[in-house]
């Protein structure tokens, strides 16, 4: 291989190791990668930054103001509760009743809101009526994941494989192209969802569902101050025994941890006080006299204008949060809110609260003022999932105006009548005119992470073509797997996809392996069109990690998921979908030109 070839590959395997093991956030380690291939003159500039002048991250961000639009709407919430109903019914039907829509939602609309909007609704469902959240929260989103193969817009990997398609000079994927392959694997994953989820899912309650039946078990450390009336008093005396819905677990005195506390141990001043129970009594704590909450020097609220809203939010996978601790990233400065209390999936978190390092998944209640939801919701380092103080007033009556414009965008691009990007955009200005969104509300429904990450990847992708590297893997994967016939690279191009996916982003993955595959195809003799459709589906079926795609990520806490937990379903779905695409794109899409 020439020097560029093997310095690509350097550079592409630096940015897999970047990503995988969160150095870097996808776009800086797209861009830090794209920057190092112009310098060293494996690429133009023209090549390094083609992607963004490509249709794929234009059209993901005009599709992301329709997203906004319709959460904040509700159109999604009111649906959510007409199928869900009052009334009991058999397991399998009724996770049913909610896949089915979830899956159909996530065919024309961004997976992340749709998620984001039935998964609460169907957890307080399941805790109302004695039900486990966990039997549906990870099908909930595993199934949204399988809706976004209904549609070229049902995922952003779908538009980033039909935007590589036309940079390849080559046709881009129709709007209900891929629905000859996603349909069949849709419906085999939501068949194997209904009949497998309810038997290995196991029955978890997220901790703190045996104190409240509204929600889950927090973390959270109090102090006792100086002149505080608790001081001096025993902990019975002080009323801290027989709290409704929430307990003291642990004290801690110059160093010393008292565990577990005795109702007759003696308070005193600089005590932590670390407590367990419902969100709900958590917060109450704030308000018993003589306790404050342990704010350490990250902490501090001093001048806290407006602050006074809970919100609960979920630490995403590519979050700095992720491996670091409170005090560390100095949560308080970088995001303008005071973490109150925490809460983690199938363990109870030990320690200070502010020297703990975070996980993904991990749920943080944090106080704040009003807009923070509104500033932060679609940031990638967390998920905002609930703001405790009550949600800004949906604008229901604009629902209908939402509705009718979704429908002229999929009748526009689905005739021809318009391309996929200046419909999205026509969409994106109709809202904006009809005031559904303000124009700030608008741009902040943009992920701008995502759509730079998706732009940037495209001079990976040029580069990994121009210097000959995708056309040496090809000839390897060709050689080793050419005795297994045009089927066995088929299949080593889709299980490629879906491997890589679970280390690294999703679109990432499809920008890496896209390549690859049209440099087989081609080197094969067959056409590079069904494998292009196969790394659209590897790249997008994650479904063995809690990490691997973001809504994974979002329901992980919520159904107080342990991490082996995806494996179980994940596993069998991940097999189910593997053999039905490789049934199935060969006869939608023949491999021979």
């Amino acid at each position: 291989m020439p020097w560029e070839a093997w310095f690509t590959l350097a550079v592409t395997m630096g940015t897999v190791w970047a990503l995988a093991t969160e150095k870097l956030s996808p776009p800086h380690a797209m861009l830090a990668a794209v920057t190092v291939l112009l310098v060293a003159g494996v690429v133009e500039a023209s090549e390094a930054f083609s992607g963004f002048s490509n249709a794929a991250p234009l059209t993901v961000a005009a599709l992301y103001v329709l997203a906004g639009a319709v959460e904040r709407t509700g159109v999604l919430e009111h649906l959510t509760a007409r199928i869900l109903g009052s009334e009991p019914q058999e397991r399998r039907s009724e996770l049913a009743r909610v896949l089915l829509p979830t899956a159909a939602s996530s065919a024309f609309l961004n997976n992340t809101p749709i998620v984001a909007m039935i998964a609460p609704a169907v957890a307080g469902w399941a805790r109302r009526t004695g039900r486990s959240a966990s039997k549906f929260l990870m099908p909930i989103s595993f199934a949204a994941i399988l809706g976004g193969l209904l549609t070229v817009i049902g995922t952003s990997t779908n538009l980033v494989v039909s935007g590589l398609l036309d940079e390849a000079g080559r046709e881009p994927i129709g709007l209900f192209e891929i629905a000859k392959v996603g349909a069949p694997i849709a419906v085999a994953g939501l068949v194997v969802l209904v009949l497998i989820a309810p038997r290995l899912l196991p029955q978890r309650r997220a901790p703190g569902e045996h104190l409240t039946a509204e929600t889950r078990e927090y973390t959270v450390e109090m102090t006792i101050g100086a002149g505080s009336p608790v001081a001096g008093r025993t902990v019975a005396e002080a009323g801290l025994r027989n709290l409704e819905g929430v307990y003291l677990i642990e004290l801690e005195r110059a160093g010393h941890t008292v565990v577990p506390v005795p109702p007759e141990h003696l308070l005193e001043a600089g005590d932590r006080l670390i407590f367990a129970g419902a969100v709900e009594r958590i917060v109450d704590l704030q308000r018993m006299p003589g306790l404050a909450a342990a704010e350490d020097k990250h902490f501090d609220v001093a001048g806290d204008e407006g602050a006074g809203r809970f919100y609960e939010v979920v630490v995403s996978g590519g979050s700095p949060l992720a491996g670091s601790t409170l005090k560390d990233v100095g949560f308080r400065g970088r995001y303008g809110a005071a973490v109150f209390a925490a809460h983690r999936a199938g363990e109870r978190i030990q320690g200070k609260l502010g020297e703990v390092p975070l996980r993904a998944g991990d749920v943080l209640l944090v106080l704040t003022d009003s807009r923070w939801g509104d500033r932060w919701r679609d940031h990638r380092d967390f998920l905002v999932v609930a703001a405790l103080a009550g949600t800004p007033t949906l604008r229901a009556d604009k629902a209908r105006i939402v509705g009718l414009i979704a429908a002229g965008l999929l009748i526009a691009a689905g005739t021809g009548l318009l391309d996929i990007l200046p419909a999205a955009m026509v969409a994106g200005l109709l809202l904006i005119g009809t005031k559904v969104l303000t124009r700030a509300e608008a741009r902040d429904a943009i992920d701008l992470e995502v759509v730079v990450t998706i732009a940037a990847s495209f001079g990976l992708g040029a580069a990994m073509s121009t210097s000959g590297l995708a056309e040496r893997i090809g000839s390897l994967l060709v050689d080793g797997l050419g005795g297994l016939g045009d089927l066995g690279l088929l299949a080593g191009v889709l299980l490629a996809s879906m491997i890589l996916t679970e280390m690294i982003t999703n679109n990432a993955a499809a920008v890496l392996v896209f390549p690859i595959a049209v440099a087989t195809a081609l080197q094969a003799g067959l056409d590079p069109r069904p494998f292009a459709i196969a790394v659209a589906v590897g790249a997008s079926s994650s479904f063995l990690t809690p990490i691997g795609y973001q809504t994974n990520t979002m329901v992980y806490g919520m159904g107080g998921y342990r991490f082996g937990d995806f494996a179980r379903v994940g596993a069998a779905l991940t097999g189910v979908v593997f053999l039905v695409a490789l049934a199935v794109i060969p006869v939608a899409f023949p491999l021979h030109p």
